[in-house]
Parts: C-alpha cells; sequence; structure tokens
C-alpha cells in the first residue's frame, strides 16, 4: 500500500521527524528556511498532506492552486488565522491544530514575561552584561510587587486559564477576565476569577494586562491607543497571542511618553520583521516568539499533527479539525 505523501515546511523535533517518515512518504525543508508563496503552491499541488507553521501565510491567493492535490493542511500550532479559512472551506481542504499541548508552557511564558517587566529583570541583565553595576543600593532599578496585585486576561481559553491558575494560585493575584462568549460560572471559580462586561470595564482596573485573544482581523489592533489610555500609568501589558492584537506603534507612544508603566512581548505584528521602534523602548521586555518553545510542548504539538493525519487517512474526522 502506497504511504500518503507528506511535506512538511520547517524542521521539526527529530522524535517527531522520525515517527512521520516511518508513516509517510516525507519531504523536509532541510534548510529550515521560510518558504515562498511560490515553494508553499507547489507543495499544496504534488503533496497529499501539507504541514506548515505560523511562519506560513497560506492566503486566499496562495491557497487557489489549481488541481491540488493536498486534502488536508495540518498546522503545527494553535493558531491559525495564518491560513485563510474562506477559501480552505471552498475548496474543501480540511485544516487541523494543535490545541492542548503547549498550553501550560505558553503561560509559564506569560508569566515568565509578567515577572521580568514587573522586576525590570532586562534592564538588570544587560546593565550586568555591559559591565556598569557598581552595586546594590536602596535605589536601584526598584520593580513593582506582584503578589496580591490585579491582572486582566484577554482571551480566557486554554492558556488564559493556565495564565490565571498561575496567577491566583501562585501569587494571590485577582483575576478579571474578558472573553467574547460567557464562561462557565464553575470555570470562573477555579481561579478565583471574575468577568466583565468589556475592555472598558477592565483596563482601568488592571495592575498587570495579559493577551490570550486569537489573532485575526477581528482583533487586529485591539489593543490601540484608545484603549492603551484606559490603562493605569502604572499597569504593565504582556502580550503571548499574535502581534498584530497590539498596534505597536500606540504601545511604543504609550511606553516612550510613560503613560503605561512597560510591556513585554512575545509576538510581533510581521514577526520576524521588528518594528524598530520598540527596540528603542527601555521599558519594554522582548522575546522571540518562545511561548511552546520547551521541548515537551514541541514535540508533543509534532505527535498531536501525527493523531490528525492518522484519523484523516484513515477516513475520521480528525480529532483537531478546525475547518
Amino acid at each position: 500500500m502506497v504511504k500518503p505523501s507528506v511535506f512538511v515546511t520547517r524542521r521539526w523535533p527529530a522524535a517527531v521527524e522520525a515517527q512521520l517518515i516511518e508513516n509517510y512518504n516525507v519531504v523536509l525543508n532541510t534548510e529550515d528556511k521560510p518558504l515562498s508563496p511560490a515553494e508553499i503552491q507547489s507543495a499544496l499541488k504534488n503533496y497529499d498532506a501539507v504541514l506548515p507553521t505560523v511562519t506560513d501565510r497560506l492566503t486566499a491567493e496562495v491557497l487557489d492552486v489549481p488541481s491540488a492535490q493536498a486534502r488536508i493542511i495540518a498546522n503545527y500550532g494553535v493558531g491559525y488565522n495564518h491560513i485563510c479559512e474562506p477559501t480552505a472551506r471552498k475548496l474543501g481542504i480540511t485544516v487541523t491544530n494543535t490545541p492542548d499541548v503547549l498550553s501550560e508552557c505558553t503561560a509559564d511564558l506569560a508569566m515568565t514575561l509578567l515577572l521580568m517587566v514587573a522586576r525590570r529583570a532586562g534592564d538588570g541583565e544587560r546593565e550586568l552584561r555591559a559591565g556598569s553595576w557598581t552595586g546594590w543600593r536602596p535605589t536601584h532599578l526598584v520593580g513593582t510587587k506582584v503578589s496580591g496585585k490585579t491582572l486582566g486576561i484577554i482571551g480566557y481559553g486554554r492558556i488564559g486559564q493556565e495564565m490565571a491558575r498561575r496567577a491566583h494560585h501562585g501569587f494571590g493575584m485577582e483575576i478579571l477576565v474578558y472573553s467574547r462568549s460567557p464562561v462557565a460560572p464553575k470555570v470562573l471559580a477555579k481561579n478565583g476569577a471574575t468577568q466583565v462586561n468589556g475592555l472598558e470595564d477592565l483596563l482601568p482596573k488592571c495592575d498587570f494586562v495579559s493577551l490570550h485573544c486569537p489573532g485575526g482581523p477581528e482583533n487586529r489592533h485591539l489593543i490601540s491607543s484608545r484603549r492603551l489610555d484606559l490603562m493605569k500609568p502604572d499597569a504593565f501589558l504582556i502580550n503571548t497571542s499574535r502581534g498584530e492584537v497590539v498596534d505597536e506603534f500606540a504601545l511604543s507612544q504609550a511606553l516612550m511618553f510613560d503613560l503605561i508603566g512597560g510591556a513585554a512581548l512575545d509576538v510581533y505584528d510581521g514577526e520576524p520583521r521588528i518594528n524598530p521602534v520598540l527596540s528603542q523602548c527601555d521599558n519594554l521586555v522582548m522575546l522571540p516568539h518562545l511561548g511552546s518553545a520547551t521541548r515537551e510542548a514541541r514535540e508533543a504539538m509534532g505527535f498531536r499533527v501525527l493523531d490528525n493525519l492518522s484519523d484523516f487517512f484513515d477516513g475520521h474526522d480528525p480529532r483537531d479539525r478546525v475547518i
């Protein structure tokens, strides 16, 4: 029996690649460089399955491949706003993602960012590496206490709930939640959370705001200049969701003019390109999209893709089908 053909757009953990190669006729992007639209179209035309990541832009134009061979796009990652949903539906292409398995590690990273920006860890490391530290003194790099403060969480899915669990049970933080859909009272109660009706209700009350909502056109620049103005002047913004959720120019202005206390970002609009203005903000912590970057999470994501492929090629509806 001929094995289905599979194209993988980036290098994956070795254990996952080995299992893919055992189960399928696999072609890897051995150079591990982002593919051009033409290269992605070629993969869609010539393979039974294409396995992209967030760095692959599967727009309507890219997906419009006459007589495409691929019938499943098994995405490596939970977010899939880089895949044009209307076009995929129109063409009858199945799309899957990898939920659950990266929630804890992404929440760990969000909490890391929160602590770093509150305690000025980035400032301190830069000072040490530059050889500028002159020793302990009472007024040196004074930050903000985290324990007992109020955390606002925008988007209360799996990752948002994990963030709330760490903040509430680990640091005694009060949790306020904004979500487009009502959250079940028992889900809120697990982390002592309270749901508010809108961002205008949440932002002025929070010492920290952490973003865990989806990307896509509906949430582009959800955090705008107007909404940054609603935050406390000593509050902090943390983003591990998608870069386009934040208006980066508005954020840079808020940081430069001390309209908020600081921010911490793991994702960027148009990454890996970084808005150069952000790099000028000393009260900003920046990491290179490390949310799920643990061996455990990255392997689990890959094996979740394998589960979805197995379901699909066995004639079943994949467990994580989103389109």
